[in-house]
């Protein structure tokens, strides 16, 4: 998908219709992400609408020239989320829950490639080595930190730094080239 650079420039002046367009390209692929972190369709409604709050709010601190419009929201949508399950009423609701709910947690853990081709990226994921597949399911998919990433797969911490770093880099350079 094209950037739609006049689009936002028009919500950044304020234009509530230019806002509304871009609520309409951008939010099933936001609930898509956020949805994957939380693993709760009211929380995940919750954080998209806290979402597109933020992004108009803010929507000056954005620049065209300076990164994709597309990666900014996406960033405010993966640290909501992330927020939102770290946040105490989150882990209250989640003390008391029935099994039933532990089956498709359990079966949506691992649906990274549902997950990726909701934003359109799955075909470059899916070319990744193994390691780079893990550690961006872990810390983009699943809203692991970097030291839960590195417990998990137990490696260092510095060590997953680089290797997210350089797994970055090769889909930017897929992505982009």
């Amino acid at each position: 998908m094209e950037q739609p650079n006049a689009l936002i420039l028009e919500m950044q002046a304020g234009n509530e219709k230019a806002f509304s367009k871009i609520y309409s390209m951008y939010s099933e692929a936001i609930y898509g992400i956020i949805y994957s972190i939380v693993l709760d369709e009211s929380a995940a409604e919750e954080v998209l609408q806290d979402v597109f709050v933020k992004i108009w709010n803010n929507s000056a601190s954005y620049n065209i020239n300076k990164g994709r419009f597309f990666t900014w929201i996406l960033n405010i949508a993966r640290n909501s989320a992330i927020d939102e399950t770290r946040s105490k009423s989150f882990k209250n609701s989640r003390k008391n829950l029935s099994t039933s709910n532990f089956v498709d947690i359990i079966s949506s853990s691992d649906s990274l490639n549902t997950k990726t081709n909701s934003i359109g990226i799955k075909k470059f994921v899916e070319a990744l080595k193994p390691k780079c597949i893990k550690i961006l399911d872990l810390l983009y998919f699943k809203g692991f930190t970097q030291a839960e990433a590195s417990k998990t797969l137990d490696i260092p911490l510095g060590t997953l730094k680089t290797r997210n770093r350089n797994c970055i880099n090769e889909l930017r350079a897929m992505v982009l080239g």
